[in-house]
């Protein structure tokens, strides 16, 4: 799995990681964002990773250049206005990825609290920083039509919870776990092949215990940023089906 999408440099897991310890370094309004402050603290930062000769994702790079576009946006004497007449802040959208951002990561962090809590249960691998670095991705790439990713990991959360409730005995032991990212994409496009679709509940409903649950969410949301796949939400709360995406 490609892993070069995001880089640990000190504090900071990607782009929006950064952005958030600025924004609450200096007290700033997330819902007021002063951009052509924050914009100059970030190409900062960038400039100088670059002295240090660090190799910056190109996730960092995408995000300078949006905050260029939106400081570019923001010196227009003139507004762009939506269809009713009203004008459009050209950092909104910014301010949703970073809302969005801050509650995934509110949950990644619950998810390993419980994971730290098990520990002594499974020898496991980087499974929680697998999923902070394809999440971090999907947020990025990828807009899931209506659906937000937030949801998503609210649903899996709730997965993970009923492996907890099922198996809460201690095991002192080694485990190996012999499921793979690539098997598990090859499980679920076997769910929706020839127009079929697949429940969330069914998909996670046959996996074994909780490091299969994480692996087959981990395939799942690289197989939404590859476009494989598309999410649609159900009649009733957090009821996702995964389908094959519409043909264009």
């Amino acid at each position: 799995m490609n892993a070069a999408y995001t880089i640990k440099i000190p504090q900071f897991e990607g782009p929006f990681d950064l952005l958030l310890f600025f924004i609450e370094r200096d007290e700033l309004d997330i819902h007021d964002i002063p951009i052509s402050k924050i914009t100059s603290d970030f190409l900062d930062y960038i400039h100088q990773m670059e002295r240090m000769n660090i190799d910056l994702a190109s996730e960092f790079i995408l995000v300078a250049a949006t905050l260029c576009r939106i400081k570019a946006k923001m010196l227009l004497p003139r507004k762009p206005v939506d269809e009713e007449g009203n004008e459009i802040d050209p950092r909104q959208e910014l301010v949703d990825r970073l809302l969005e951002y801050k509650r995934y990561k509110s949950i990644l962090e619950e998810m390993r609290l419980l994971e730290e809590q098990r520990s002594q249960q499974n020898e496991r691998g980087n499974a929680s920083d697998e999923l902070r670095r394809i999440a971090t991705k999907a947020l990025v790439d990828s807009e899931l039509e209506a659906l937000t990713l937030f949801k998503l990991l609210r649903t899996f959360e709730r997965v993970m919870r009923r492996f907890d409730e099922s198996n809460p005995t201690t095991i002192h032991r080694i485990a190996q776990f012999n499921y793979t990212i690539e098997d598990q994409q090859h499980f679920i496009l076997s769910k929706i092949h020839a127009g079929a679709k697949a429940g969330f509940k069914q998909l996670f409903g046959e996996c074994l215990d909780r490091i299969h649950a994480i692996i087959t969410f981990l395939a799942l949301l690289d197989l939404l940023n590859q476009e494989l796949v598309a999410i649609t939400q159900g009649e009733g709360v957090n009821n996702f089906w995964v389908e094959a995406p519409a043909a264009e």
